[in-house]
């Protein structure tokens, strides 16, 4: 399996689960890393250098290979969903100061096959927001919460 993280999931790793504390948590996501089964997108990282705990920052430029810029069939897939929700997803942008990186996340785990991996929650009564679980169920993307994805991984502590 393999899954797509969105700056929400990364900067909760890091303010929640902090590495000298939850060492063997540690032990096992970077099993995932080295085994290719964690990426993201050069956008989260954009994100991560602009708000995100100091650790969390720290561990993005040292792990480069996992946020890559999209490739063509990503680009393409991000200009599908902005058709569909360009109006909530514009909305959202300029309430976080104008950085979007939700399209780019959801694009790389459509072409990947992934599972997006998100804090953000489904909107029940508008299921064509900006949201990234309603956003993946429109276009038929798994996505999982951060602890979804340890119970997925079997993780126990």
């Amino acid at each position: 399996m393999i899954y797509v993280f969105d700056t929400s999931a990364f900067s909760r790793l890091f303010r929640n689960y902090y590495p000298d504390i939850f060492s063997s948590l540690w032990r096992l996501f970077d099993q995932l890393v080295i085994n290719d089964q964690i990426t993201s997108t050069r956008e989260v990282k954009h994100e991560l250098q602009d708000g995100a705990v100091t650790e969390a920052r720290e561990w993005a430029n040292k792990n480069s290979a996992l946020f890559p810029p999209p490739t063509d069939d990503e680009a393409q897939f991000v200009r599908k969903i902005l058709e569909d929700f360009q109006y909530n997803i514009g909305n959202r942008k300029l309430h976080k100061g104008g950085k979007s990186a939700d399209p780019f996340v959801i694009a790389r785990a459509k072409i990947l096959g992934a599972t997006v991996v998100t804090l953000e929650s489904k909107s029940e009564q508008n299921t064509k927001s900006g949201k990234i679980p309603n956003i993946c169920k429109h276009f038929g993307v798994a996505c999982v919460s951060l602890e979804e994805f340890m119970k997925r991984e079997n993780w126990s502590f």
